[in-house]
């Protein structure tokens, strides 16, 4: 019998701190830009000294993008544009710096680091680091089986649960989450569509290197196949994963959730990572407290998980390519609000911050005066 209960979380996790919080929001209305004046960006410092139980907020300094990889048996029916099987080719560019997101990462001096939980290849032909938490070779074809077994579901959630405080005792301190998969926005949207209620239409979209029409329409299909299989667990969040999930959505909703335990903020990338949030929410309703949406990539699902769990995405440059490309888009902003919060001088005692002049004892003070 299982030891994971994951009923637990709902007691670890807490909320950010709101007197943190509170103390945040006074310190920006005494800073010299009146409040609302930079937008969201005020929202994102404050959130974030919550998540810190800090004031003034801290400077994010050792960021890190995680992704979780795997290889989804579904991508045989031609529900995706690349080959079945071919993650293991993506984490391997990733790895040598020619996707996106390597790129992005050299440019903004940010880790990435690739954790191997289904790849459909030899673990010998990846770094002993990466293939370390692999759970399986491939998943099941989730039209008509599990994606995993009760066994192999219940490891790969401890596995992201372990990589999730293996960042937070490193000293991350923000992450950047995405997945490297073949077939992942099939099982993403089965997930979305079974825990919104909603039929497989609606949360289909095209993924990441665009699909044609007869593509989409056997994606469809294929979602609601596994829509059929999915419904019947929907109490159950751990066999629900198992069921229609795969082994990297079931460690990135593990880390998620591990990672708001430890109290570190996540940034979600894409339809995947919004998806294992949305199981993560059912699971435990605080966490998503401890989540930020990075940026709205145009597929349905994620809008749909989005919607669900009241969360505004930072951006909308309608990024599809997955691996954490946009959640890295959307951290510069995030260290800015932080940045912000944190520097720009605050009046003194008894002045009020009025259209951007600082008045004292009804007189203002203005450039050049």
């Amino acid at each position: 019998m299982s030891s994971l209960n994951l009923d637990d979380f709902t007691d670890l996790i807490e909320r950010p701190d709101g007197g943190v919080r509170r103390d945040a929001e006074a310190r920006r209305e005494r800073q010299v830009v009146p409040p609302g004046s930079l937008g969201r960006l005020d929202d994102l410092g404050e959130w974030l000294s919550a998540a810190q139980s800090a004031v003034p907020v801290r400077p994010v300094v050792r960021p890190r993008v995680v992704l979780f990889a795997g290889d989804h048996k579904v991508a045989e029916l031609g529900v995706s544009a690349r080959p079945a099987g071919s993650a293991g080719e993506l984490v391997r560019e990733v790895l040598e710096g020619g996707r996106p997101v390597s790129v992005l990462a050299r440019r903004l001096d940010v880790p990435v680091r690739v954790v191997d939980m289904a790849l459909d290849c030899d673990p010998e032909t990846l770094p002993a680091e990466v293939a370390g938490h692999r759970v399986r070779r491939g998943g099941g074809r989730i039209d008509i089986e599990d994606a995993l077994t009760p066994e192999e579901a219940e490891a790969a959630f401890r596995a992201g649960m372990a990589v999730a405080d293996e960042e937070a005792d490193s000293g991350t301190d923000l992450v950047v989450l995405g997945d490297v998969s073949v077939g992942g926005t099939t099982a993403a949207g089965t997930l979305v569509a079974a825990l919104c209620g909603t039929d497989a239409s609606v949360v289909t979209g095209r993924g990441g290197l665009p699909i044609d029409d007869l593509a989409w329409m056997r994606k469809c299909a294929a979602i609601r196949d596994a829509l059929r299989r999915a419904r019947p667990v929907l109490g159950d969040q751990l066999q629900l994963l198992a069921s229609v999930g795969g082994a990297d959505l079931t460690a990135m909703t593990g880390f998620l959730l591990q990672s708001a335990v430890r109290k570190v903020p996540v940034i979600l990338d894409g339809v995947v990572t919004a998806a294992c949030a949305l199981v993560g929410q059912r699971v435990a309703f605080r966490a998503p407290d401890w989540w930020l949406a990075a940026h709205d990539s145009g597929e349905p699902g994620q809008a749909k998980a989005l919607d669900r769990m009241a969360m505004e995405p930072l951006l909308t440059q309608g990024v599809k390519v997955g691996e954490g490309a946009g959640g890295l888009l959307a951290l510069p902003l995030v260290q800015a609000a932080a940045s912000l919060a944190a520097e720009l001088p605050t009046t003194s005692d008894g002045e009020a911050v009025t259209g951007g002049e600082a008045v004292t004892d009804g007189e203002a003070v203005t450039d050049g005066e």
